[in-house]
């Protein structure tokens, strides 16, 4: 998503806004680092996934493209981010898709390799055997036809049985409760949802090594944004009470729209996120790290 914010950010980047105040929640810290690239192409990520053993990702943008790329670490920290590969996100026939047909946002990986993503544009879940191969496509539940253009389907996830789980970010200011759509054996279905928290606004999702699954939220205050991790215990038929991990103070990070769940060396769960930058001059690509000190 990036219309709406357009001005509104681009008057805070000439006010210089900026806050440091350290987040909230019990996930800690670790480290932010920017990512530059020359590339045409580069800009606007809003979905990733970290490998098991931390080092390898898949990130897509809101524009179609899907990378990988390596992340290596000094004494836990990021501190150097390498390119593999670029491909254009293929449609059914293996076409590049364009403007609002390649509004990618979300991405689930499962075990087996098979990649997943979410579009916002024209709302839609298409699973891929590869990075770069033709989609395969999946049906939809009726409700995706009425979304809001803007407003849809921007985070994906997927568990341990293969069951894909979506949410839109936008749901009507006159309900309290957002949907949760659960994909198996072929059919889209609304099992249950969750409450509305305040004005934050669902933009990536991950199913834990813990078998919990996380939501990464934010709220565009006017000045800068805001960002938000919620963890939930995850059922077939329903959530538990959420438990914020971490909430930041605006202009604390940039942009955060997707978001990683994995275990380190030390069985420590690391939050690893990335930020879209609108593809504005004043915003930036980063990587952001969190550890959570209790252990699977």
């Amino acid at each position: 998503m990036r219309k709406r914010f357009a001005i509104a950010v681009t008057a805070a980047a000439f006010l210089g806004w900026q806050v440091s105040a350290t987040p909230e929640g019990p996930a800690e810290f670790i480290s932010t680092v920017e990512w530059q690239s020359n590339e045409s192409w580069f800009g606007g990520f809003s979905g990733l996934e970290i490998s098991e053993d931390g080092a390898g990702f898949v990130a897509i943008s809101d524009r179609g493209q899907i990378v990988t790329g390596q992340l290596s670490r000094q004494n836990g920290k990021i501190d150097q981010i390498t390119l593999a590969e670029s491909h254009p996100v293929r449609g059914l026939k293996g076409q590049t898709q364009y403007n609002y047909k390649g509004d990618t946002e979300g991405l689930a990986i499962r075990e087996d390799g098979r990649l997943f993503v979410s579009y916002e544009g024209n709302h839609r879940v298409w699973a891929y055997m590869s990075v770069g191969a033709k989609a395969a496509g999946l049906p939809r539940h009726p409700d995706f036809r009425k979304m809001n253009n803007n407003g849809s389907l921007e985070a994906l996830a997927v568990d341990a049985q293969n069951r894909l789980y979506t949410f839109p970010e936008d749901v009507s200011i006159l309900s309290e409760r957002i949907p949760v759509y659960r994909y198996t054996r072929g059919v889209w279905e609304q099992p249950f949802d969750l409450p509305k928290q305040g004005s934050y606004k669902i933009v990536g999702a991950d199913i834990g090594p813990d078998g919990k699954l996380y939501l990464l939220e934010r709220n565009f205050t006017g000045w800068g944004f805001r960002s938000r991790v919620r963890r939930f215990d995850l059922s077939d038929t329903g959530l538990g009470p959420s438990e914020t991990l971490l909430q930041s103070t605006t202009g604390f990070h940039d942009n955060l729209e997707g978001l990683s769940v994995w275990q380190d060396s030390e069985g420590h769960l690391r939050l690893t996120m990335i930020s879209d930058d609108n593809f504005k001059f004043f915003q930036r690509t980063e990587f952001v790290e969190y550890r959570l000190t209790d252990q699977i």
